[in-house]
This record gives C-alpha cells, structure tokens and sequence, in this order.
C-alpha cells in the first residue's frame, strides 16, 4: 500500500462512528471524483477545467440553497450538500480542493517549497480540516498539527512516486532544491541515483518527517478509535520515509509501499504510542 492522500481517508471505516460514515464517504467521493477528472483518462485540458468548473457552480448552488441543474451532478452534490448543512462543514475547504485540482491541468513544476507548500495547503490540508469539522475539534491548534500531517503525507506521496510523476512529465521536487544540490532533470529522466540525488531526497526526506513528528501529538487529543487510525496512518507515513532510506532513495528501481505485514507492525505501534 502506498501513502497516498485519499488512499488513507478514513471512508466508511469500522473505526469510524456510525453517524460520521455518511458524511466521510460524501467528501471522499466530491475529493476522489474531481481528483480523478484532473488526472485521470484522456481528456483535453480545456475539457477538465470546464468540469471542475462545473463543481464550482454545484458547490455554489449549495450555498445558495439551490439544486443544480446537472442530472449528472446532482446525486453527489445533493448528499454533499446535505452533509455541509447538517454539520456545518466550510464550503471553503471543497472550493480549495477544486483549485488544487484545476492547477494540477496544468502545472508541472514548482519553484520553491513555499510554491509547494501552499499547492499542499489546497490539495492535502482541506481533508485533515473537514475531518476536525466533523469531530467538533477544530481547535487552532488542531488544525495546525492536521495542517503538518496533511501535508507531509502529500510530500511523502511526491518523494515514493518520482519516477511515476516523470512519467506523466510532472516534478514536485522544487526546482529551488534541485539546483541548490546539483540535480537536474536530465538526472531524473536516467533513474540514476547520483549522490547529488541522495542529498536532495534526503533534505526532502526529512523535511517531511520533522513536519509529520511536528503534527504527530494530534492523534492523542482525538478520542478513541479515530486517534488511533490517526496513529497508524502517522505510522505509515513515517514507514514510507524509512523504506526510501533503506533503499538508498533509488525510487526508480523500487517504489517504496507497506505490505500486510508492515500494517500489522505499525498497528501494534499505534497501539503503544
């Protein structure tokens, strides 16, 4: 299993309280079906960002307390906007989530970790927000430490999957930090594992964990069964920063995921810690 974002929302979990599954699974499908018209399939990029505009305007409709007239749309946005109306949800959030969405169309690069960094804040943090707004516990310093956490399992997504953002011709390694340690884009076109490119996926490596240790406590001021998902998904995160390590940060060769029993091991940590 790889650490990607969507892949470790919590839909329909058994950990999860009953009467918070309906909501999750209204936001995971919004989040995994516009995620899915920026990357997915064969369509022109003129033909996406019309369709992400498209959920603007549904999600603009919620607010004015309106259908939309997509028959296409209106089922997931008739439950989405139930769920935003009966527990408050900030319709802000889905909106960031939709111009991190639109930029991926067409942004392929970024020229510094401030660039990434804010492309995080619309694409990673909105989740962790929404989930705090369900729970009632979105504290300043909650959604902080979400913040950290949101966004590091965004760039450890980034640091397993080089070599798969290549193929699609995109790099999130900021170009900043690619100069600074001498790698170029040659190099990753190669798949070589230079020790320039050492460098700089370790530099990257921790950055990411420092970020998720910083968010880490989270877990433990959520209650029960949703603090401990948290911990594992915590776990994991770090898990796949370790096995880039371990494997000399070649994720060319090697894309680094956790199998079965590298979950076993972390729940018995998210059990402990």
């Amino acid at each position: 299993m790889s650490v990607d974002h969507y892949e470790n929302f919590p839909v329909a979990s058994f950990l999860l309280p009953a009467r918070l599954r309906e909501p999750v699974e209204a936001i995971y499908a919004f989040a995994r079906s516009a995620d899915d018209i920026a990357d997915e399939g064969d369509a022109l990029p003129v033909m996406r960002l019309a369709r992400l505009n498209d959920y603007r305007r549904a999600l603009h409709a919620i607010e004015q307390g309106r259908p939309f007239d997509d028959p296409g749309l209106a089922p997931m946005f008739d439950r989405l906007g139930r769920n935003i109306g009966e527990f408050g949800l900030p319709v802000g959030l889905f909106r960031d989530l939709l111009d991190a969405f639109s930029q991926d169309v067409g942004k392929t690069r970024y020229t510094d970790f401030t660039e990434l960094a804010d492309y995080c804040r619309r694409s990673a943090n909105p989740v962790g927000r929404l989930m705090l707004c369900l729970y009632q516990a979105e504290t300043p310093d909650n959604l902080t430490m979400s913040d950290q956490i949101c966004t590091s399992l965004q760039l450890i997504n980034f640091w397993q999957d080089v070599a798969v953002d290549w193929q699609k011709q995109r790099i999130y390694l900021p170009l900043a930090d690619m100069q600074r340690f001498g790698v170029t884009e040659a190099d990753i076109d190669a798949g070589i594992v230079t020790h320039a490119f050492s460098a700089l996926m370790d530099f990257e490596v921790q950055r990411a964990r420092t970020m998720m240790l910083q968010g880490a406590p989270l877990a433990r001021r959520l209650p029960g069964r949703i603090g401990w998902e948290l911990r594992l998904v915590v776990q994991g995160g770090l898990a796949i920063l370790d096995k880039i390590e371990a494997h000399g940060y070649d994720v060319f060769k090697r894309r680094p995921i956790l199998g079965k029993t590298d979950w076993l091991r972390l729940a018995w940590r998210a059990t402990i810690r």
